[in-house]
């Protein structure tokens, strides 16, 4: 059993069992049908991955490890708010006929800011403190700015990290406002706990503890029946992550500098809907 999936059936039984509808108020998601896309949730769940134990993938359903990376580095790498800069195609309803989703996500990343010793970007101004101010509890970013809210065409989900050297030992803090639980759950600690491995490395640093903070963790209505069979699918032992150790610039990653070893999962496909 990986512990990324003993996390999540938990959770997902929790909400399932105890969270709160909100099937009694209006809301503003919908499916593509136009019905209202209620939820049940559970308000302020913490979750903490421990990367010196093992990669926080899960087993019970696949999660698709290379789609992620190419998500994460189009937000990270690339600093981009377009589409067609990215091969999966998971934001192609958010996006305008020019493949905009608005001063979003990698745009907010790439805004540069002035600082005393320069003016950085804030991924450059994370770099830049993880090599020279490591001892700071300032390493942050955070991309949820109110000043272009009216102009992202969908408000950041995990919008904040903050990144914390104890030692020799990288560790963050992923802060992230709502999360579909089934869609995107495991997508998104997968994709942070990449992040920290690659900061980690080209920092001279380890890798350590990716602590995951959620708002407003929900299950779909229609997701429901869903979830309760694919937490019941056997489980398998995690896998393990293997990183290219030559890579010491971050804007050289790629999609290929990662490989999963003996990733075993539940296989099947699930048709899942994305309300919007």
């Amino acid at each position: 059993m990986s512990i990324a999936d003993k996390i999540f059936v938990d959770n997902m039984k929790e909400i399932i069992q105890s969270g709160v509808w909100d099937t009694d108020r209006p809301v503003r998601p919908k499916w593509e049908d136009g019905t209202p896309a209620h939820t049940v949730k559970k308000f302020g769940i913490v979750n903490r991955y421990d990367l010196q134990k093992e990669f926080p993938i899960l087993t019970i359903r696949r999660t698709a490890f290379k789609s992620c990376i190419h998500e994460l580095l189009w937000i990270w790498q690339k600093k981009s708010n377009n589409i067609h800069d990215l091969k999966p195609h998971i934001w192609d309803q958010w996006a305008d006929e020019n493949g905009s989703i608005g001063k979003a996500y990698g745009y907010q990343l790439g805004v540069k800011h002035k600082y005393k010793e320069g003016e950085f970007d804030q991924v450059d101004r994370v770099l830049y403190d993880l090599k020279n101010n490591p001892a700071s509890r300032r390493i942050m970013t955070n991309i949820y700015n109110f000043a272009d809210l009216h102009e992202m065409n969908l408000y950041p989900c995990a919008y904040s990290m903050t990144f914390n050297v104890s030692g020799n030992t990288l560790n963050g803090i992923l802060n992230q406002r709502s999360n579909d639980m089934l869609t995107a759950n495991n997508w998104n600690v997968v994709q942070y706990a990449v992040l920290l491995l690659m900061l980690a490395q080209v920092s001279g640093l380890q890798a350590g503890e990716l602590v995951h903070v959620i708002a407003d963790a929900h299950i779909y209505d229609r997701h429901v029946d869903m979830v309760r069979e694919i937490i019941a699918q056997p489980q398998f032992a995690a896998p393990k992550i293997e990183v290219d150790p030559d890579i010491k610039n971050f804007y050289d990653f790629t999609v290929d500098s990662f490989n999963l070893v003996d990733y075993k999962c539940n296989d099947k496909k699930y048709n899942i809907p994305v309300a919007e």
